[in-house]
C-alpha cells in the first residue's frame, strides 16, 4: 500500500494534520535477531531470550533503533507523494526519544503529522514530521520524532492541473 499522490498545494494545506496512520507491524524475535545481524548489536536484552526473561522486561525487547529504522515502511505506506516528484530523501531527525521497550511479539504502527513544509531551494522542499510508534495494547507510545525529509519536485509539475 501507498499513500495518494498529491499535489503540492494539497500536502501544504495539511500541515499541522494528521496525515496517515500505518498498518500493524509485527516485531518478532526473528525481525529482532535480523537486525542484530545488520547492526553488530548482539546485546542480550535483544538477542537472549532466556537471559531477557530474567530482567524486569521478561523477555527480548527491540531494539531503539529497529523500531526507528522501521519508520521508512511505516512512512511509504500512509504519507502522500508530491505530484511531480523524483525523489524523497531522508534528512535527519531534529529530536527523537524512545520512550517504551517494544517486546517481542509487539504489534507497532505509526502517526504522522506534517507540521511543516518549506522551499529551501527551487524545486528542494523541506518535509517536517511529527512521528510516533505506538504499541498494540499500550498507552505509552514506543517512540516520538521529528523527522525531516528532503523532496525533490520537478517546478513544472508541483503546481496544481
Amino acid at each position: 500500500m501507498a499513500g495518494p499522490t498529491m499535489s503540492l498545494d494539497d500536502v501544504r494545506a495539511l500541515v499541522s494534520q494528521e496525515i496517515g496512520v500505518s498498518d500493524w507491524t509485527l516485531v518478532d524475535q526473528r525481525v529482532i535477531d535480523a537486525f542484530a545481524h545488520c547492526t553488530g548489536d548482539f546485546q542480550f536484552i535483544h538477542v537472549d531470550t532466556a537471559r531477557a526473561a530474567q530482567t524486569p522486561f521478561g523477555g527480548t525487547i527491540a531494539h531503539g533503533f529497529l523500531t526507528l529504522s522501521l519508520l521508512s515502511a511505516m512512512a511509504q505506506e500512509v504519507l502522500p507523494t508530491i505530484a511531480g516528484t523524483s525523489m524523497v530523501m531522508n534528512f535527519g531527525f531534529n529530536r527523537v526519544r524512545f520512550l517504551s521497550p517494544v517486546p517481542e511479539g509487539s504489534r507497532i504502527r505509526a502517526r504522522f503529522v506534517l507540521t511543516e513544509i518549506v522551499e529551501r531551494k527551487p524545486g528542494q522542499w523541506q518535509q517536517t514530521l511529527s512521528a510516533a510508534v505506538e504499541i498494540e495494547g499500550s498507552e505509552r507510545p514506543a517512540l516520538a520524532a521529528e523527522w525531516l525529509a528532503l523532496v525533490m519536485i520537478e517546478p513544472e509539475t508541483a503546481q496544481p492541473a
